[in-house]
C-alpha cells in the first residue's frame, strides 16, 4: 500500500510518498480501508520533532473509512461498517491498523470526509467546551484561530451554550468565517492589539475564559484579558511553545486557572470518546453544527498539504484522500 512515512525530523520536505506493507492485526485490532484522513497542526509537530515521536514513523491521527478485517476478539465492528477515528497514528495511508476501543460509527447521513474531519477537531471542541471549561449561558469567552477547523467549531458549540464570543484571526477573509460562525466580535490581531480590544469590548471585565491554540505569540496577552477566577486553556502551539512562564503571576492577575490539555487523556475511554464524537456527529446531522471542508489534497502531495496549513493559507478543515 501506500502511505507518508518520516524518517528523520524537519520541514514538509521531510515527509515521503512510499510503498510499504499493509498492516497486520492482532485480537482487538481492525484493520481500516481509508476513505479520507484529516490533518492538523499536531501532524506538523510530530514531523517537526516539536513533539518526539519514534521514526521511521506514518503520520495521521485521524482518519474514516471502511471495515476491512476485522480480528477475532473483535465484537463491535464487522467488515464493511463505515468507521472513523483519532489518536491512533497512521492515518496518512492507504489502510491503518486500529485498536476496537478507538473506533466509532459514522451515522447514516454523514460522508467519509465529514466523518475524518470532526474526529480530531470536533471531539477537541467537544472537550474544550464541555469539560475543560463547561462553557455556560452569559460567559464571555476568547477564542484564537477562530477561523481554523477547531476555531469553527468551537465557536458555534460556544454560541449554542449562550456565550458571548470574541474571536481573533488575522484577515479580513477569516473574519468573515468568524462572523458566520457565530461570534459576536472579530478581532483583527494583525492589526490591533487584541488584549486591549478585548479589554475594550467587555469594559476592563476581561473575559471567563481563553481559548489559546497559538501559544507563545499570544500566551501572556490572552492571560492578561481574563477576569478574576478566569480559566487560561493553551491547547496548542502553532507559533511555537511556551517555554517561561511563572505560575506565581496567576495569583495578583486575579487568582487565574492555567491548564494545558489534550485530546487523548479527554478520550482516553470509550464512555468519553462515544460522549464526544456522538455529540458532534449528531450535531452535524441535525444541522447544529456546520463543518468547513474546502481544503483536499491527494496523499501524494502531503507536502503541499502541509506547506498550506503552516503558512496559514487554509481554513477549516484540510483533508487527504488515499
Amino acid at each position: 500500500m501506500k502511505a507518508v512515512r518520516v524518517k528523520e525530523y524537519g520541514g514538509p520536505e521531510a515527509m515521503s510518498y512510499e510503498d510499504i506493507d499493509i498492516p497486520s492485526i492482532e485480537g482487538t485490532d481492525v484493520l481500516v480501508k481509508i476513505e479520507a484522513a484529516g490533518i492538523n497542526f499536531i501532524d506538523t509537530y510530530q514531523r517537526s520533532g516539536l513533539y518526539q515521536i519514534p521514526l521511521p514513523a506514518t503520520l495521521g491521527l485521524e482518519g474514516a473509512g471502511i471495515v476491512e478485517e476485522i480480528g477475532n476478539e473483535v465484537s463491535h465492528f464487522s467488515k464493511g461498517d463505515r468507521v472513523a477515528y483519532t489518536s491512533v497514528p497512521g492515518a496518512y495511508a492507504d489502510y491503518a491498523s486500529v485498536p476496537e476501543a478507538k473506533l466509532v460509527h459514522i451515522p447514516e447521513g454523514l460522508s467519509f470526509n465529514e466523518g475524518a474531519a470532526a474526529m480530531l477537531q470536533g471531539c477537541t471542541a467537544h472537550y474544550l467546551s464541555q469539560s475543560t471549561y463547561p462553557i455556560k449561558e452569559g460567559d464571555r469567552c476568547l477564542i484564537h484561530a477562530a477561523a481554523g477547523g477547531v476555531g469553527l467549531l468551537l465557536t458555534q458549540i460556544a454560541k449554542m451554550a449562550g456565550a458571548f464570543v470574541i474571536a481573533t484571526v488575522s484577515t479580513e477573509e477569516k473574519a468573515e468565517l468568524a462572523k458566520g460562525a457565530g461570534a459576536d466580535e472579530v478581532i483583527l490581531y494583525s492589526q490591533v492589539d487584541f488584549e486591549e480590544e478585548v479589554k475594550r469590548i467587555t469594559d476592563n471585565q476581561g473575559v471567563n475564559v481563553a481559548y489559546d491554540s497559538v501559544g507563545k505569540a499570544t500566551f501572556e496577552k490572552s492571560i492578561d484579558c481574563l477576569s478574576p477566577r478566569g480559566y487560561m486553556v493553551l491547547y496548542g502551539n502553532a507559533s511555537g511553545p511556551v517555554t517561561e512562564f511563572n505560575p506565581a503571576t496567576l495569583g495578583p492577575k486575579g487568582s487565574l486557572f492555567l491548564t494545558r490539555p489534550t485530546l487523548f487523556a479527554y478520550t482516553a475511554d470509550r464512555e468519553s470518546l462515544d460522549w464526544r464524537s456522538g455529540d458532534i456527529f449528531n450535531w452535524i446531522v441535525e444541522g447544529k453544527l456546520k463543518l468547513r471542508i474546502e481544503h483536499f489534497f491527494p496523499l501524494s502531495e502531503v507536502q503541499e498539504a502541509h506547506k498550506a496549513l503552516e503558512g496559514r493559507k487554509t481554513t477549516g478543515k484540510v483533508i487527504l484522500t488515499p
